[in-house]
């Protein structure tokens, strides 16, 4: 059986499995905690438990919510018609950041992947086919991230989507505001030019 250096050495261990954490990381992290115990480990711990058992994905969008649906699926004023997809949870949290988007999303959990045998029914795509019905979805704004996975899914929902009567649009991709030219990736600047406007 395991002594207390052992379930330290095990508590480190799992921590360094988060994203963002290495060892050395996960160490001071640990080790934080235990000169706090009172005010960073206990509460800590106990948020943690009480997570675990309360947190569920809506039923409608794949958000995170304590309850059937989330807070934005529940809102009478989220049905704005539009339906913003994301790849996850974490990308539709930065959209509520930005504050600018008033409708409802979609998680789709991942992108398509032959290699890791991610298709359409494991990324629910059905599932958002049927909302677009349901909801009467007038458009879908694709907000995946730029990477090729994330372009072909792109690109295979909006196949998909063609012919239904339903607007297909996609975040602008380009230069960042406060962007230097000389600090951008070639793939960021030619995404920005194609993507040119009248000034």
């Amino acid at each position: 059986m395991a002594g207390p250096q052992g379930e330290i050495e095990e508590l480190i261990a799992l921590m360094a499995r988060l994203p963002g954490l290495g060892p050395r990381s996960a160490r001071r992290a640990v080790l934080q905690m235990l000169r706090k115990r009172a005010a960073l480990m206990a509460p800590l711990a106990k948020m943690m438990a009480q997570v675990a058992e309360n947190a569920r994905e809506c039923e409608i969008c794949g958000n995170i919510s304590v309850g059937g649906c989330c807070e934005i699926c529940a809102a009478p004023g989220r049905a704005t018609g539009e339906i913003c997809v994301v790849e996850d949870v974490a990308d539709l949290w930065a959209m509520e950041r930005g504050g600018a988007f008033k409708g409802r999303y979609h998680v789709l959990g991942g992108v398509l992947s032959a290699l890791d045998a991610v298709g359409p029914e494991e990324l629910g795509i059905p599932r958002l086919l049927a909302r677009i019905e349901a909801e009467g979805v007038g458009e879908v704004i694709l907000a995946l991230n730029a990477t090729v996975e994330g372009q072909t899914t792109a690109h295979y929902i909006a196949e998909t989507l063609e012919g239904r009567g339903v607007r297909i649009t996609s975040l602008a991709q380009g230069v960042p505001i406060g962007g230097e030219l000389d600090y951008l990736d070639d793939g960021t600047i030619s995404a920005a030019l194609r993507a040119r406007r009248a000034f």
